[in-house]
């Protein structure tokens, strides 16, 4: 079956110039004509054209008229997304600016030369079709944001949003795991959103962030004169989490001391703050997230294996971003939305094509962190109304070489990531953290690409 061609409008008081314009087009676009105002109307009602050329003065008189112009405004009312040429046989500026401003997409004077026009046509229909893309992957976003900015339409996501649904209602001890980046903080805040607790404070503390010395005091508190510089009582995040939620991210990287210590927190649910013999009894759902395997730290010794049934008795999977299909190009949207309201830069409409080749194609070893930093690098950079490969940090795309053997796609994508790692070290001196903060990933991953690629900092 042949794919479905462009619809188009003509509008023109001379069926002359109609029938040689459809004779010309036909073999290219679906090809509608009208010779009046009511004509017109009526065809974009019932036919919905993608693009409508539109003769400026459609009097049928003599003297000069601009009935065009109104037509082209209610075709704007009843459809926006329309691209509308103006054809006109009166080359004065003042009629072109008119028309421009009044929403027209294009201005042509007569005589039509079908070879120029048809080039005006291909353009406005590309525009136009990348409009509706884009239109359609905002419809989904907005779907999507409700459920506590988690945006995905993906069999993996879907499987994820379930298990949210099912676990927040319940009081259960959640064990978040996946890749760094993939967002399993705003699966911990659904899961606290759609809670009974939604109301009550959600607390977030990074194991992996705060020293082992200062961990042990930041969950369960110290009171006064517990070591040096403990000059006041002070609660921790678990007591400040009381009856709502605290989510313990990179909960891999606790020492075996505290493990034992938050074991029997969630045994008991009661604490004791650092120098004190006193029991506080609490009442808070815990979270954990991990982007380590802890089944191979439990061989290792390095994570309790009691523990971490006490954690896992819900597990939700994050998959990483190259496993979601489709959801690379709604939450490129998404962001390019954020960004546009954030930095008041509104004049972008979207990604080029290229620019989604390049988005889909990418392997995204920072996940979703890194294609925020991407599309707010992007939002700043582009300087035209469509995102393109370059503004997004991708290389642009090159012609084989004849002769030469093609890549593979998981070549491409190592190549790509190989290229961009290097440029960061190269740009920050070897710097590895500055490197890492640069491509949107954290330093373990980093340091895990490094290793892959055999690359020295």
């Amino acid at each position: 079956m042949n794919e479905k061609r462009p619809k188009i409008l003509l509008v023109d008081d001379d069926l002359g110039v109609l029938k040689q314009l459809r004779w010309a087009l036909e073999d290219e676009y679906d090809v509608v004509t009208a010779s009046s105002k009511d004509e017109a109307i009526r065809a974009a009602v019932e036919e919905k054209p993608a693009v409508v050329t539109l003769d400026v003065n459609l009097s049928g008189v003599s003297s000069f008229s601009k009935e065009g112009i109104e037509i082209l405004e209610e075709l704007k009312s009843l459809s926006p997304d329309i691209k509308v040429i103006m054809v006109s046989s009166n080359d004065t500026k003042d009629i072109a600016l008119e028309a421009i401003s009044k929403g027209a997409f294009d201005f042509y004077l007569k005589p039509v030369e079908v070879a120029e026009l048809k080039i005006i046509l291909k353009r406005a229909i590309y525009i136009q079709a990348l409009e509706q893309e884009n239109k359609c992957l905002n419809e989904k976003v907005v779907g999507q944001t409700a459920f506590s900015n988690m945006v995905g339409a993906s069999p993996k996501m879907e499987d994820v949003f379930k298990m949210v649904r099912r676990v927040a209602p319940t009081d259960a001890t959640v064990l978040v795991t996946g890749e760094s980046g993939t967002g399993k903080e705003l699966v911990a805040r659904s899961v606290q959103h759609l809670s009974g607790r939604r109301d009550k404070p959600f607390v977030v503390i990074n194991c992996g962030a705060i020293p082992e010395n200062l961990l042990e005091s930041e969950l369960f508190g110290h009171e006064r004169g517990a070591f040096t510089d403990a000059h006041a009582q002070r609660k921790g995040k678990l007591e400040a989490a009381n009856l709502g939620t605290v989510f313990l991210d990179e909960i891999g990287e606790m020492s075996l001391g505290l493990q034992v210590k938050m074991l029997r927190f969630l045994q008991e649910r009661v604490i004791e703050r650092v120098g004190s013999n006193s029991s506080i009894e609490l009442d808070v759902r815990v979270i954990a997230a991990t982007n380590s395997q802890l089944s191979e730290k439990i061989e290792k010794g390095e994570f309790r294996e009691d523990l971490y049934y006490r954690l896992s008795v819900i597990n939700i999977e994050v998959p990483p971003l190259r496993e979601r299909g489709e959801d690379v190009l709604l939450l490129a949207n998404y962001f390019l939305s954020k960004f546009k309201k954030e930095t008041s830069i509104l004049d972008i409409k979207g990604f080029s094509k290229d620019a989604k080749s390049a988005l889909i194609s990418y392997a995204w070893p920072g996940n979703v962190r890194e294609m925020e930093n991407k599309v707010k690098r992007a939002v700043i950079l582009a300087e035209d109304e469509f995102i393109c490969p370059g503004d997004l940090g991708f290389a642009q795309k090159s012609a084989a070489k004849p002769g030469k053997e093609k890549f593979s796609l998981k070549e491409a994508r190592a190549g790509l990531e190989k290229e961009l790692i290097e440029r960061a070290l190269k740009e920050t001196e070897g710097n590895v953290s500055l490197s890492a903060k640069m491509l949107g990933v954290t330093r373990p991953t980093l340091y895990d690409l490094l290793k892959k690629y055999d690359i020295k900092a």
